[in-house]
């Protein structure tokens, strides 16, 4: 452990921005942890706490930049890509889309501190064809305070720190096993979480043959259109019959509809 913790003091700013690039690039690689380390190496004289912010900063500033091009050359087949690695995929481009409605760019300059949220921010941005220096200019506000938050934590808490990283000094060849299965759980359990929704998905689709034979044979199910209202800006084309409405509304729109209605959601 201890010479994990004087690789990261000797190589201490091209670690971070290594670790910084991984994770906001999309991959669950987190950088929180390594940030607070850094920052109470930065409290102990190992490291210029200045450094490590521009350091990271400089990294997530590249890594979201070629997601917001994306975003603009390839509309929301960008958006969709970026949330195949989202920490809730679930939940991914409606969530985005709800608080940058609400929010518009200031957003983004909050967008790191909220799960899922740092990576899919700027493609989205990119789709709202955003003015490029104005992009620049709120991430990298964002990840100035983001990145700042963290460093900050490891100075001021750096003895508790470094009683941490003690204890797993005094571990030894366990401590950093533990540390390692710690990132394989983490791995794990977002994998699973895929694979779970994935499999959800595959149990509640229905194919566009499948209701369009639906509709010829005249059974006649009921359509809900539940996009939202950035997406259905972009794409105003819907499928014939469908009723468009928000899906907070879902619930006073069913009321009375007979059990048997087969009932077909059409979203983002």
């Amino acid at each position: 452990m201890d010479q994990l913790v004087d690789l990261i003091a000797r190589y201490g700013l091209l670690f971070v921005f290594a670790n910084v690039l991984l994770e906001q690039g999309g991959l669950p690689i987190p950088a929180l942890p390594t940030l607070v380390l850094a920052g109470a190496l930065a409290a102990d004289g190992k490291l210029s706490a200045p450094l490590v912010l521009a350091v990271a900063v400089a990294a997530s500033v590249i890594a979201d930049f070629p997601w917001f091009l994306a975003g603009r050359r390839f509309g929301y087949r960008a958006l969709r890509a970026v949330c195949r690695v989202s920490v809730s995929p679930e939940s991914c481009v409606r969530q985005t889309e709800g608080i940058f409605e609400r929010y518009g760019l200031m957003s983004l300059a909050l967008a790191k501190f909220i799960p899922g949220y740092s990576t899919v921010a700027p493609p989205l941005a990119g789709i709202l064809r955003t003015p490029t220096a104005t992009f620049l200019l709120y991430n990298t506000a964002g990840a100035a305070v983001w990145a700042g938050a963290a460093v900050a934590g490891g100075v001021l808490f750096h003895r508790q720190v470094d009683r941490l990283v003690a204890a797993f000094e005094h571990m030894g060849a366990w401590g950093l096993a533990l540390l390692l299965l710690g990132l394989a759980l983490y791995l794990l359990m977002r994998w699973a979480r895929l694979v779970q929704f994935q499999r959800v998905l595959r149990m509640a689709r229905i194919s566009v043959e499948d209701l369009r034979r639906l509709l010829v044979e005249g059974h006649n199910p009921l359509i809900l259109d539940v996009r939202t209202n950035l997406s259905y800006r972009f794409d105003p084309r819907t499928i014939p019959g469908a009723i468009r409405f928000h899906l907070n509304e879902l619930d006073e729109k069913l009321a009375g509809i007979p059990t048997e209605q087969e009932i077909i959601l059409y979203c983002t």
